[in-house]
């Protein structure tokens, strides 16, 4: 028991398919969008097209805004984008374009994307549009407006939109990721935007912050702080900037969000390392598990129905998942001497989770929530942990110590082709992805 507490001390604070058939409407929680591609089939074959600007400043703006709706689709991994041929456009100008739509799938595009960029006084607008290429249909036309403050967020509300109209999914534009950096010598809280981009510093308590996660909504962000001397679960509402100490007189693990008004820890009131549910006040909401071995780390179905956590109740540290209306705990792994770290997928009833292997080696697997489909996303490349789910399920955010120093990197949900995050001075760790958009 000692040794795997250990452990867990160590973990917790170390730490268009191509197209055969015509597009069709499908249907999806109430609302349709094009089906473009089959599951687990390729990417979306997509032109994106430079946008059409006259005048100086339209056309700088255009070029940002080009750039950036590139680099977001990109990112995704969902589309495969495609240059545009040279004779796409026969005739365009500020009121017409006609596009040559035997071009477009003479290069194997399934969608085209163009727009015009203009200025109203010293508003922006960004007028867009989303063509089938091979049934020259007209999917969308849609306005954005705003300043030159504004052009990121018009240029990734239009890739939002541009997701879900081609899949049906949230996608992760505008969604934040928040992480432990100890670039001030402290371990502090940040945020950046799901690319890595804007790093903000959250807390500033020059001691030790960790596990930071955001609420479903985005109001609250509960992590353990050490400020102290020993750690507490602390919940920040970052809009009011009121701040709730939870367990001052325990200690407290590992908080994970089970919705937007409660949050469950580990909490150690009546000596046993429990998981209980705390309001975002800080008040103690119910006591979850009961078991005089070490529970920790919990995280939620999308329903909020169930729970998945680590528990040393058959010995080394395996996942578990307990049904919060009966209270049945029912063993998830078994495979893999030392699990933790799970994180339940926002959209499935997939769970990604930390394994420590007998080389040395510390690995991403997922796994569903029947315990079937286990499959292992990292290998070779030394130790990776922390893994997050992106608000759509398509891709994954973890530490690693791959190039030596531990930073973030982004993966598909497949596993396979991690990439660095961000390049900030010192070390990343324990990123957790927002749901919120």
């Amino acid at each position: 028991m000692m040794q795997f507490f250990r452990g867990v001390v160590f973990s917790v604070f170390a730490l268009l398919f191509c197209l055969l058939f015509p597009l069709h409407l499908v249907a999806a929680e109430g609302q349709e969008y094009i089906a473009i591609r089959k599951e687990g089939s390729g990417n979306i074959a997509l032109v994106l097209d430079k946008l059409d600007a006259k005048g100086r400043k339209e056309t700088k703006f255009a070029q940002s805004l080009d750039v950036t709706m590139h680099d977001g689709l990109d990112f995704t991994r969902l589309f495969s984008l495609i240059s545009p041929p040279l004779n796409v456009k026969e005739h365009s100008d500020r009121n017409s374009v006609v596009i040559n739509f035997p071009a477009l799938t003479s290069v194997g595009a399934e969608v085209y994307v163009g727009g015009v960029v203009t200025m109203k006084s010293d508003t922006i607008i960004l007028d867009m549009k989303v063509y089938e290429a091979a049934g020259s249909k007209l999917l969308m036309s849609k306005t954005y407006s705003g300043t030159e403050a504004d052009l990121r967020s018009m240029a990734h509300a239009f890739c939002a939109d541009l997701v879900q109209l081609l899949t049906g999914k949230r996608s992760v534009f505008g969604s934040k990721i928040v992480f432990i950096s100890n670039k001030t010598g402290f371990k502090e809280i940040y945020e950046c935007e799901f690319d890595g981009y804007g790093v903000r510093q959250l807390t500033n308590s020059k001691s030790i912050s960790m596990n930071p996660v955001l609420s479903p909504d985005g109001r609250y962000l509960a992590y353990i702080d050490f400020s102290s001397g020993r750690p507490a679960l602390s919940i920040r509402n970052l809009t009011g900037g009121r701040t709730a100490v939870v367990g001052k007189s325990a200690v407290s693990i590992d908080p994970g969000w089970r919705n937007s008004n409660e949050v469950a820890a580990t909490l150690s009131f009546d000596g046993n390392q429990e998981i209980y549910l705390v309001n975002t006040d800080g008040t103690i909401s119910r006591k979850v598990t009961n078991s005089k071995s070490i529970n920790i780390s919990p995280t939620f179905s999308p329903d909020g129905s169930k729970m998945a956590f680590v528990s040393s109740r058959n010995g080394l540290p395996q996942l578990f998942i307990q049904d919060l209306a009966s209270g049945q705990v029912n063993r998830l792994t078994f495979s893999g001497r030392y699990n933790t770290q799970p994180s339940w997928s926002p959209v499935s009833d997939k769970i990604v989770y930390t394994t420590w292997e007998k080389g040395g080696e510390i690995n991403i697997f997922t796994i569903n929530a029947d315990g079937s489909g286990l499959t292992q996303l990292t290998q070779n490349c030394g130790e990776n942990k922390s893994p997050s789910w992106s608000p759509d399920g398509e891709m994954i955010v973890f530490t690693s110590n791959r190039q030596g120093k531990e930073k973030l990197y982004v993966m598909s949900a497949k596993g396979g082709d991690g990439r660095i995050l961000l390049q900030v001075d010192g070390e990343q760790t324990q990123p957790s992805w927002s749901l919120f958009r």
